[in-house]
Formats: C-alpha cells, sequence, structure tokens
C-alpha cells in the first residue's frame, strides 16, 4: 500500500540546554517540500549551513549522535530525530541556534508533544520505503554487540540489553510497529549509572546535565555523605535510592524503561539511512556507535538496489510498429498489450505501451480508482520478451511463445491511465534450443514499476 509523504502544517519550536554542552539552545521544526527528508540548520552560524540527517555525516557517538557537514555541527540529535520517526513524519527543516539539540526530560516526549501541536499535511509526492528482503547482520565482538535486519511486514524493533547489573538485569522490549512509539517508547528517557554520573560530572561531560532529564541507576554499595554531594551538585533537598536501586529523582514509566530507551535511540539512529524501511531490527546491547555503523550497511544496501533508471527515446522510429508486432505475435485486441519496439537487439528488447483511461481492464479493476493489473503487466512484459526470442528465428509468424517460468516478480508502484510504460528486457543466459531466459524491468518516468524473470520457449506452429 502506497503512502504519500508528510511534512507539518506550521513551524514549532521547543527550548532547553544541551546535555553535554549546557549551552541553551532554541530548536524549530519548520515544513519542508517533497524528498527533502530531515536537515538540521545551524541559524547561529555564518551561511547558516545546512547538516543533513545521514549516517555519512555522523562524526561522533560517544555520548550521543553527533553530525558535521558544511563547517558545522550538530550533537545529540536521535531524540529529535526518533520522534519524526514515530510520528511517520518524511520532510523536516530543523533549524537550530546552538551546537546541541536540548536534552528535555532525556526522552523524545517534548518533541513530540510540539509536533503534534504542529499538525501535518500530506504532500503529493509517494514516500519511497526499501523493502528488506534478505537478511543483513552487523556484530561488534569487542563490545558484545549483535544486530540483525530480516525481511517483516512491518516495521519492527526487538531490542535486548545486559549490562551485567544486578539493577537492571537482562531487559526486553519490543516495538510491533511504528504507530506504537508515540505512546509506548517516546516517553523512555535515557539513563546513566552513578558511578558513570560522577565520572563525567567530574570531567565536565554533562554540563548540562540534572537529575530531571535521566533515571540514574545505582548499582553499588553507596555510602549516603556521597549521595549528600550528589544531592548538593544538582541543587536537591534530598537524594535516596529507591528500592530497585534507583535514584529518587524520577518515577519508572516501565519496569524496562532502560530497554525502551534503547529501542528510541535505534529509531533515531535509523532516520540516518535517509528514508523508511520495511524490515524488523533485531538487537542486543546496542549502542549509538552500532547503531549507526550498521545504518551505514543498510544505506549500502539500498544503494546497491538502486538502479540507475536508462533513458529511452519514446518518440526515435520504432524498431517494430505496430504492424510488424501483430505479424510476429499471435495475440490481438484486447490481449496484444506492447504498442512498439524501441530497441531490438541478439541480447535485448524494450517495448513500450501507453495505458489510456480506455483499457478494457479499468471498467471492472478498480474502476474507482483505475490501476492497471499486475498480471498483465507481466503479459506485457512478456510480449516484449516473446519480440525478443521470435528475432531469432527467420519466420517468426510461424512459431508460438510459452512461458514456463515466472519468478522474482516485484510490485513496486501502480500503473495508471496516462502512463507510459516501458519494458526493458535482457538476457541472462543465451538463448538455446528456442529458450530464453531473461530479466525485465517495467519503467515508468524515472521509477521501475515492476520487475521479474521470465523463462520462455517458441515451438514451430505444427
Amino acid at each position: 500500500m502506497t503512502q504519500k509523504q508528510i511534512t507539518l502544517r506550521k513551524p514549532v519550536t521547543v527550548s532547553g540546554v544541551g546535555l553535554h554542552t549546557g549551552i541553551q539552545a532554541t530548536l524549530t521544526f519548520k515544513p519542508a517540500p517533497e524528498n527533502h527528508w530531515f536537515k538540521f540548520q545551524r541559524i547561529d552560524l555564518p551561511g547558516k549551513p545546512f547538516i543533513d540527517a545521514d549516517a555519512d555525516n555522523v562524526v561522533d557517538t560517544s555520548r550521543g549522535t553527533t553530525l558535521e557537514q558544511n563547517g558545522a555541527r550538530v550533537s545529540t540529535t536521535e531524540h529529535a530525530l526518533a520522534a519524526l520517526i514515530g510520528l511517520e513524519i518524511d520532510n523536516v527543516i530543523i533549524e537550530i541556534d546552538g551546537p546541541e539539540v536540548p536534552i528535555m526530560d532525556g526522552s523524545s516526549k517534548a518533541f513530540i508533544d510540539a509536533l503534534l501541536e504542529a499538525g501535518t499535511i500530506e504532500q503529493n509526492a509517494i514516500r519511497d520505503v526499501y523493502v528488506i528482503e534478505e537478511n543483513l547482520s552487523y556484530e561488534e565482538p569487542a563490545r558484545n554487540v549483535e544486530m540483525l535486519l530480516v525481511p517483516s511486514p512491518e516495521y519492527r524493533i526487538t531490542v535486548m540489553v545486559d549490562y551485567s547489573s544486578p539493577v537492571l538485569g537482562t531487559q526486553h522490549a519490543q516495538l510491533h510497529t511504528i504507530k506504537e512509539f508515540k505512546n509506548d517508547f517516546s516517553i523512555c528517557r535515557t539513563f546513566v549509572f552513578l558511578h558513570e554520573l560522577e565520572m563525567l560530572v567530574k570531567h565536565e561531560l554533562i554540563k548540562g546535565g540534572d537529575l530531571n532529564n535521566a533515571i540514574v541507576i545505582v548499582d553499588r554499595p553507596i555510602l549516603q555523605e556521597k549521595l549528600d554531594e550528589l544531592a548538593a551538585l544538582f541543587n536537591k533537598p534530598s537524594v535516596q535510592i529507591q528500592e530497585k536501586g534507583i535514584l529518587n529523582n524520577v518515577q519508572l514509566h516501565f519496569q524496562n524503561e532502560p530497554a525502551r530507551h534503547k529501542l528510541l535511540d535505534i529509531v533515531g539512529d535509523f532516520a540516518l539511512v535517509g528514508q523508511y524501511i520495511q524490515g524488523h531490527i533485531l538487537a542486543a546491547r546496542p549502542g549509538h556507535a552500532a547503531n549507526v555503523e550498521f545504518a551505514k550497511k543498510v544505506k549500502a544496501l539500498i544503494k546497491r538496489d538502486r538502479v540507475k533508471i536508462p533513458y529511452f527515446d519514446v518518440n526515435a522510429t520504432p524498431v517494430c510498429d505496430i504492424n510488424r508486432i501483430t505479424q510476429m505475435l499471435p495475440h490481438r485486441a484486447p490481449f496484444l498489450l506492447v504498442d512498439k519496439i524501441l530497441e531490438l537487439s541478439d541480447t535485448h528488447v524494450v517495448g513500450l505501451k501507453n495505458v489510456t483511461i480506455n483499457e478494457w481492464f479499468f471498467q471492472g479493476h478498480f474502476p474507482g480508482n483505475p490501476v492497471m493489473p499486475g498480471v498483465l503487466l507481466i503479459e506485457a512484459m512478456a510480449q516484449a520478451g516473446g519480440i525478443l526470442v521470435l528475432n531469432t528465428v527467420p519466420d517468426p509468424e510461424n512459431y508460438w511463445t510459452y512461458f514456463m517460468k515466472i519468478s522474482e516478480a516485484r510490485f513496486k508502484q501502480k500503473v495508471i491511465p496516462g502512463d507510459t510504460v516501458i519494458f526493458n528486457l535482457k538476457l541472462i543466459t543465451p538463448i538455446r534450443r528456442g529458450i530464453c531466459h531473461m530479466r525485465g524491468e517495467a519503467i515508468v518516468g524515472d521509477k521501475i514499476v515492476m520487475e521479474s524473470e521470465m523463462l520462455a520457449q517458441i515451438v514451430k506452429k505444427s
């Protein structure tokens, strides 16, 4: 099912302090045009440079995900990006007047609330969703990290975390559909162990840190005087340890909130793939570094599969016009589905069909929303392929062409009245004994709408 792209109805702003830099920043989500995706813009710097939300722009993952491009940086991007993905938004400019996205309460909630306030509008372009069709894995043996991406009917994520901590234990979290994100994951806050917090404070690595923007986990014995020092440091009247080893700075939203936050981070970091994906991510002990490296592998997979669309001059003099086609093929209206042949060689053929509203199949196939049936796209491609195999004999009118096999058929976009469909087929193996093994793609404009492998045979008429 196709989905239109979505942007914001109006700009919306949030303000807060950066966790690591301690610098106050104002962030504004703004509408963006079709096929824009997410871009940060440092409006406080000369030239107001843009920074694409792209895994290739990641320069640091030590305490969050930092992007750099055009001489500008923005850090701790993951929670804001997770909110955009969680609400299924496609195109946004993220203006920011400082070097770090505000930490807010350590979750995506403030960004979700702001985006809901802005509202969304549908755009004309179709959302490009990459469907995972093969397993992809990533491992970091030194960190005991394992990640896997497998085919799935939905965008799903399953996370397991294990810090060998008596407080956390082993935790799991699962997102079955992205629509669960807003209520069940966006409110889950980042977490830190108390012994890590002391180190971060000592080295001034969390200048904007506050006990209100993180879950603090205590998994080692600690003296009351240490807790008193912590209370003074963060300007709190007192700090106590709750029964489950959590400081009394916050109440947990979920028993497995740390695992849910790790899942939130994956949603945000995987926005750096640059488009929506359909697949199931399974992650054991993930972190920002692993998330980003795995996102890069997914980007490479998409790039591999993104075939460069060849150009064909539809107005050029055809190699075979409709008269020659009817001499070669035994098909007639309404089942003659190729109008002309643009190119023809010993190894390839390019056919063309103009799809009009007067096609007979539109009368009964979604008459209120006319779509060319996929089986007829296959048939039209096969007829173009028939021209290729019949071109190997001197008297094609004396042969029949029969299907032997159809495989790897994929339908990627609907074909509607007004479309001109190009069928581009190439031999996979040389033609032997009248058997033709070929691979084809159906193209409308600059998109592949269908692709398939086919096996056909010509048989002389008796």
